[in-house]
């Protein structure tokens, strides 16, 4: 079932049928809406690879050390058990979230619903088509939140790009009631200044807090001008979440944050935050923001408190996202080195940059500060037409041990263990060959988490589902859960 939901009540319904079937249609049919891996605006064309280079790559793949284009490679541990092709929903795959018998998965042109109550055979329950760069997704019960960072004529489902210089153009977040998962309805939308590119729950009993991260104002942005140095937070009541609303907007670098450098042009000034990962059992948050890494106090969640703030600016491009181990001393940051549309996992960038920063949590309370400790990177080189970077992953809840399984785009999934922070290694992996072997292309998994027993991936090839048999995570099959959302860590095992 694909649907086009309505917009929210207290904005102007489409009155004619005909005329949204219409607009339905050439959505459907138009081709993809705008694909912007972050933080690089617009995606860059297609990168042709040089004669030499190109020769090279395809000399690694004859030799067997890269996998022929399209081929899926993995360790003996991970098995592909299935792969859900893209179908009305052609944008890119983004985000992940989990709930009971069901994944979430967002688009560019929407988000779709499947039920993974038999794994290896996923079906497809709903498809809504609802445009807006880039549908980072999260669930809550029977609410569903949407992302929108790509300016927008209005709120609408029905909406169409609109430059962010017009004052009358909307971005922010869209909330769906999906109490009936095969017809998700479109309850309400929140304008936040400068949009929402991700967003964190931190949930209630009676009302869910909602951090949007959003960053890069200009001052020709009536909604979206200098200084942006925070957060957005939204409130949303769970029994009328038509009456939801912006309450507040937390300033976490009163000093600006990191300025950035001439001479590490690379390094993306900090003008706000692109992720936020809460641990609400512990009140604690870890935020990526661009130029800084964060560890923040959200006990009173309307209003989170930076504990303490770090940089790397030797190695550290872009602060992307975080992880907690599960007891909730350690911190895994992710380097987006190159907005995730670079080939960074190569030898000449090395095993430092573009990858994860492990960092240990010493002290308590408000005396917490941030360490680190060591880096984290594949260790198989890709060609360099494969876009490859640190993205998007989750814990594997292991008991005694840090597991984590990762995206790296067309670099695939990486299963690695930094239980020793000092030593972490690759314990499992799965990837398929590159897109080309001509020029520089996107692909590749956005986001592989682990639910349930099982590894699922919003690769560019379709939804994947893989399974890990390790004795070193074998474990993990024994803990369930009724619904998860990675920025939103819960406490796994208690």
């Amino acid at each position: 079932m694909t649907s086009l939901p309505s917009p929210p009540a207290r904005r102007r319904r489409i009155a004619v049928a005909a005329a949204a079937a219409g607009l339905f249609a050439s959505l459907l049919t138009a081709g993809p809406a705008l694909a912007v891996p972050d933080p690089v605006t617009p995606q860059p064309a297609p990168e042709v690879a040089s004669e030499p280079k190109e020769a090279a790559i395809e000399a690694a793949v004859a030799r067997g050390e890269l996998p022929e284009p399209g081929e899926i490679v993995h360790s003996d541990n991970i098995s592909h058990l299935t792969t859900m092709p893209r179908t009305a929903l052609t944008g890119t795959n983004t985000d992940i979230a989990f709930q009971g018998d069901h994944a979430f998965v967002g688009n560019y042109d929407g988000f779709v619903v499947y039920d993974i109550s038999t794994p290896a055979s996923p079906r497809v329950v709903s498809q809504v088509l609802c445009p807006g760069g880039q549908n980072d997704i999260s669930v809550s019960g029977d609410l569903l939140f949407l992302s929108v960072d790509s300016s927008r004529s209005d709120d609408s489902c029905t909406s169409v790009s609109q430059p962010a210089t017009e004052k009358s153009s909307w971005e922010g977040i869209r909330v769906f009631d999906i109490s009936d998962k095969s017809h998700p309805r479109y309850v309400s939308a929140v304008e936040t200044p400068c949009g929402s590119h991700t967003h964190t729950l931190v949930p209630g009993k009676k009302k869910i807090h909602v951090y949007v991260s959003s960053y890069f104002p200009r001052d020709v942005f009536p909604d979206c001008r200098p200084p942006h140095d925070g957060i957005s937070i939204v409130e949303v009541p769970r029994t009328a979440p038509e009456r939801a609303e912006l309450v507040s907007f937390a300033r976490l670098f009163p000093d600006g944050g990191y300025p950035g450098e001439e001479d590490r042009p690379d390094n993306v000034p900090t003008t706000g935050c692109h992720d936020i990962t809460a641990y609400p059992a512990l009140r604690l948050a870890a935020g990526a923001c661009m130029g800084d890494g964060v560890l923040l106090d959200i006990s009173r969640p309307e209003r989170p408190r930076v504990i303490d703030r770090v940089q790397d600016r030797e190695n550290f491009a872009f602060w992307h996202s975080a992880t907690f181990s599960q007891n909730g001393r350690k911190v895994v940051f992710t380097d987006e080195l190159g907005g995730g549309v670079g080939a960074t996992c190569n030898e000449r960038t090395g095993d430092e940059k573009g990858a994860d920063g492990i960092y240990h949590i010493r002290g308590k309370g408000a005396k917490s500060r941030l360490d680190f400790v060591n880096y984290y990177k594949i260790p198989r080189h890709q060609a360099d037409t494969e876009n490859c970077v640190a993205h998007n992953g989750s814990l594997i809840p292991v008991r005694g041990r840090d597991v984590m399984v990762q995206s790296w785009y067309q670099g695939g999934i990486s299963v690695w263990d930094f239980t020793d922070s000092r030593r972490p290694k690759e314990i499992g992996y799965f990837e398929r060959g590159p897109e080309s072997t001509e020029r520089l292309t996107f692909g590749g998994t956005w986001s592989a988490y682990y639910y349930n027993g099982h590894i699922y991936s919003s690769d560019q090839n379709g939804f994947d589902v893989l399974r890990i048999d390790d004795r070193r995570t074998d474990g993990a099959k024994r803990v369930r859960m009724d619904e998860l959302n990675v920025q939103t860590q819960p406490r796994y095992r208690r």
